[in-house]
């Protein structure tokens, strides 16, 4: 694993000193970020919000090329919720309009690294050529066997398990089953995440100490980290210093402690 940064982690630096603490055999397998921050991050600048995600979009590009490179399985970021249509519309159209351009600018580069992309979420609530767009980046890194980027876009947790609830009860009417047959499992399958690991470890940066709707069936059992760092400021370090603290600790799933 550690030769894999060789390259991008300067020796005696703050990364490499992180990088010798990790553990290879106690990688998360999935980790899921809230980004948050990037307004605030602007603000202290006296930028435009617009400006913090625009720097944000490199924060983005550090936790993939680090995540990818520690072979870790899945990657899930909160990209946009059905809430933030709230906010001011110069700001989504500036989102949206960064989107497209972030994936113009980045899929060759994502591909080049066996990233698989996919868009999850109420994604037919997007513009039409935004939605065709995230299509064709599915499709382009569809047989790529390496870290799953899943990027939720206008998207919430309770429509996901409250949709994914439908198609079950559906599935099991259709079968001839009773609706008492409905299982965990059923929904589970039903989700967008469905193909994706547990999420091990959800990040959330900025120091708020919310969900946000984000993952509710997916973070039962996750190990959360929250950071003051904000997400423009949130780099390869940053990330190190997650997966030590994810390393420290005990996951009991509802049991006990060991003995």
């Amino acid at each position: 694993m550690h030769e894999n940064f060789a390259k991008v982690v300067k020796p005696k630096s703050l990364e490499a000193e992180l990088l010798a603490e990790i553990d290879p055999a106690r990688l998360p397998q999935h980790v899921a970020i809230i980004m948050d921050g990037n307004g605030r991050w602007a603000k202290q600048r006296g930028k435009p919000r617009i400006f913090g995600h625009r720097e944000g979009a490199e924060s983005v590009r550090a936790i993939l090329d680090t995540c990818a490179r520690l072979e870790i399985k899945a990657v899930t970021l909160y990209a946009f919720s059905t809430e933030n249509w709230k906010r001011p519309e110069d700001e989504v159209s500036g989102l949206m309009q960064m989107l497209k351009l972030y994936l113009k600018k980045e899929l060759k580069t994502v591909h080049k690294n066996n990233i698989r992309f996919q868009a999850i979420g109420k994604i037919e609530g997007l513009s039409a050529d935004l939605q065709k767009q995230l299509a064709s980046a599915m499709e382009f890194t569809s047989k790529n066997t390496g870290t799953v980027l899943s990027v939720a876009l206008n998207y919430g947790g309770r429509a996901e398990i409250t949709e994914a609830a439908k198609k079950a009860a559906k599935k099991i009417v259709e079968n001839g089953k009773s609706l008492d047959d409905l299982s965990e499992a059923d929904i589970e399958a039903n989700l967008y995440t469905a193909n994706l690991p547990e999420v091990d470890l959800l990040i959330r940066t900025s120091g708020e100490f919310r969900i946000s709707n984000f993952l509710l069936w997916q973070l039962a059992y996750s190990e959360i980290y929250v950071t003051p760092v904000l997400f423009p400021d949130f780099r390869r370090a940053e990330i190190f210093k997650a997966i030590l603290d994810f390393q420290k600790r005990e996951r009991r799933f509802g049991g006990v402690e060991a003995k």
